[in-house]
């Protein structure tokens, strides 16, 4: 049964407006516009770099931080990848996920706050990240370099690992996808079957924050929609969906497409559970976070 946590999330959600704001293309890309005029903080909590070793540097226009828990000296490294529709800057939630992260997997988060679209699109981002986890590959070994992803990172980090693949890297420890949006058409059937049920996302303001993301690439392209890439070669894949996601379409998606390759997927679905569930405060959030620990440790 879901816990008393698990079933009061949606009603916060949808007090929120999340739903509200992806109902029409019109409203999410004027909170796009009202976000470029006056950005959100992005920088870890004082919390976080209290009890954690948190650095900061800057590569041309992206700040790119390393999280750490402050009594070790982490030999696996991740690199997370924040979700936000491509378009909204990472959360406090996403800040409190990684350092519980840090200190339960005894890893170093590598975690670079790309440009947001539409000053960031795929065709420049993915092989910029790319780079980024090859070089970290160079260093420590690929089977020390695992990505983690949640909703659009969760596409975007499926995405980074087959660029990844494709420059030639050994397949990494773990990649793993938190309600990724690995589809940015927003054209699968199963999309109006699950968006009455999900208190957060809606396929128009979706779709549209996507457009600016993909740019001048095709809805098609793997880059923007790795459901459409190739799967051979990845090391470990481990995906989380809740039935209450219109993404969770996606997500089943990934199956006969993981087993027709050959890969290595591990599967987690929960039912009745929302968008990015397993980065929420909730027990059902907690259980999940375990299994991610155990995949990238």
């Amino acid at each position: 049964m879901p816990s008393l946590l698990s079933r009061l999330a949606p009603l916060v959600i949808s007090l929120r407006g999340s739903k509200r704001s992806f109902s029409s293309a019109a409203r999410t890309l004027a909170r796009v516009q009202q976000l470029r005029e006056h950005p959100k903080p992005f920088a870890p909590s004082a919390r976080l770099v209290r009890t954690h070793q948190v650095s900061r540097r800057d590569v041309d226009d992206w700040p790119i931080y390393t999280v750490a828990a402050r009594d070790v000296a982490p030999t696996r490294h991740v690199v997370y990848l924040h979700g936000g529709c491509y378009v909204y800057q990472i959360a406090p939630t996403h800040w409190a996920f990684i350092g519980k992260l840090a200190d339960e997997a005894r890893v170093q988060v590598t975690v670079p706050l790309m440009s947001l679209a539409p000053d960031g699109t795929a065709s420049s981002i993915i092989p910029r990240i790319a780079e980024m986890v090859q070089a970290l590959v160079a260093e420590v070994g690929a089977d020390n370099v695992s990505l983690v992803g949640d909703s659009s990172g969760g596409g975007m980090a499926l995405a980074v690992a087959m660029a990844v693949r494709d420059l030639g890297s050994p397949p990494l420890h773990a990649t793993v996808l938190i309600s990724p949006w690995l589809d940015i058409s927003g054209t699968d059937p199963r999309l109006a079957e699950i968006a009455p049920s999900d208190p957060w996302l809606a396929v128009p303001g979706t779709r549209a924050a996507g457009a600016l993301y993909r740019a001048e690439l095709p809805e098609s392209d793997w880059r923007v929609s790795p459901i459409h890439g190739s799967l051979a070669g990845l090391g470990p894949v481990t995906v989380f969906t809740g039935t209450r996601d219109i993404l969770n379409a996606d997500a089943h998606r990934l199956l006969p497409l993981a087993a027709a390759a050959d890969l290595a997927l591990d599967f987690h679905e929960g039912k009745e559970m929302i968008h990015n569930y397993p980065i929420l405060p909730m027990p059902e959030g907690d259980a999940a976070r375990a299994v991610i620990v155990a995949a990238v440790r």
